[in-house]
């Protein structure tokens, strides 16, 4: 049994009289030899983000949620909107280097933080169970603040302020200004940054490379130009629903008919996905204390495509993680297809979600050819017609492997697949800097400044 002996008197040193003993029991170590300060002391400014009803139709302002932060920084592809007035946007539209905390969530989730880099002149809003929190700049840089937050020592001092209820967890803003940030000299909290800034320069050169192969595939099909229309009035014979098996009007959406049709008149012909790839179906017996790197549909970044496994005890694994998955393996995600929850398992060790659709390579068509045809304009948009359910709409497995995919030639493929591999080796690159800023921290902390900075210009 673990324990810690504390005096009431340390109880009033907390605005709240926090008496819980995750509180007071889980305190993060700290260097003697380097000054702490609040965050609170640090800011020039922080704010909750708006509470407003959102939507998936691209009606108003694109919103971002915790769900578009990732290793750090705030993902570009963002699948919310809302409804604003002027004010409101001015109120609460992002600004280049923008802190956001995720400050309610569930447990694993919340006081997960990100920083926000603008890729585009169009407005961005953040939504309520996000805070924004701006360091000025003088005394702790943007950068340095995220990557402190992100340190097991950030986690720590988080995770021991949060307030649980079921399966609900919430730091509010002023726990946050609490706690206790090391003030790093300027040459480390300037290498981190610099860090930071190469990162969003390969995620930028990735998400470019990327985009190259996915107009290499567009073009060759002569559907470079082609945009989804949806049509309120069109007509169906009865025939046709009773051969689908479904009468529901979007299902006969004719922008799916011209998606099939689009593919299967490619010269060079088509195939589906069965006849190309193997399904992996295998499974596995779950070892109660063994760590499993388990990859959900959340694991999976929409806007980059990366997997970021999450370490989970055998026995706290959820009933529907029952797949082994390889190095090399095309996941689909057979939950809110749409968006983009698809990519190439780049580790052996990782167990999957069965909610996820898992191919192997087995043809014509390399898997870096299938991931680009999956997550193109035509594939997501094609995803919603067989969709089945409300609130999370579902493909099957036979939706995903009945799919039409052309047969490029080979050296189209070749192109394809060296812009892939391109894309994910600099999305790599960016995820090692990220990282080596984050440890640099912790070296800072653990060995002093120093030999923090002696590291990072070891490795940058």
């Amino acid at each position: 049994m673990q324990f810690k002996i504390r005096n009431l008197s340390e109880l009033s040193l907390h605005t709240d009289y926090r008496w819980d003993s995750g509180y007071l029991s889980r305190e993060p170590y700290k260097n003697e030899n380097l000054k702490y300060i609040p965050i609170g002391n640090t800011l020039a400014s922080s704010a909750y983000g708006v509470s407003i009803k959102m939507n998936e139709d691209s009606i108003g302002t694109k919103i971002y949620r915790m769900n578009e932060i990732s290793n750090m920084l705030c993902n570009r592809n963002i699948s919310k909107y809302a409804e604003l007035n002027d004010n409101q946007i001015a109120s609460y539209k992002l600004k280049d280097r923008d802190v956001l905390f995720n400050r309610t969530n569930s447990p694993e989730f919340v006081g997960r933080t990100g920083i926000f880099r603008k890729f585009s002149d169009e407005d961005i809003v953040f939504a309520s169970y996000l805070v924004r929190i701006n360091p000025d700049p003088e005394i702790v840089t943007p950068e340095y603040l995220t990557a402190f937050l992100n340190t097991k020592y950030g986690i720590i001092d988080i995770k021991r302020r949060a307030r649980h209820s079921i399966n609900q967890s919430n730091v509010n803003l002023e726990e946050v200004k609490r706690i206790e940030i090391p003030l790093l000299c300027n040459q480390l909290q300037n290498g981190i940054t610099l860090s930071f800034n190469k990162a969003f320069d390969s995620i930028q050169a990735s998400e470019a490379v990327y985009h190259q192969a996915q107009t290499l595939l567009l073009v060759e099909l002569g559907l470079a130009d082609w945009q989804p229309k949806h049509q309120l009035t069109f007509v169906k014979n009865f025939s046709d629903t009773e051969s689908a098996g479904r009468i529901d009007a979007d299902y006969f959406q004719p922008k799916y008919e011209e998606i099939e049709e689009g593919i299967k008149s490619y010269s060079n012909g088509y195939t589906c996905i069965r006849n190309e790839f193997n399904q992996n179906s295998e499974t596995f017996e779950t070892d109660p204390e063994k760590l499993y790197q388990y990859v959900e549909i959340g694991s999976v970044n929409v806007s980059t495509g990366e997997i970021i496994p999450e370490e989970v005890l055998g026995k706290d694994l959820p009933a529907n993680a029952k797949r082994v998955l390889e190095k090399g393996d095309v996941v689909v995600s057979k939950v809110r297809t749409y968006r983009g929850a698809i990519s190439i398992v780049q580790e052996d060790g990782y167990v999957g979600s069965g909610a996820f659709c898992v191919l192997k390579e087995n043809g014509r068509i390399n898997k870096e050819t299938l991931l680009t045809c999956l997550r193109s304009k035509l594939f997501l948009t094609w995803s919603w017609k067989p969709n089945t359910g409300t609130s999370y709409p579902t493909l099957g497995d036979n939706d995903i492997l009945e799919f039409p995919i052309p047969i490029l030639p080979q050296e189209i493929q070749t192109e394809i697949q060296e812009r892939a591999l391109e894309s994910f080796s600099l999305r790599k690159r960016s995820n090692e800097l990220l990282e080596n800023a984050k440890h640099a921290v912790e070296i800072a902390i653990e060995q002093g400044e120093q030999a923090a900075i002696d590291w990072l210009e070891s490795v940058t």
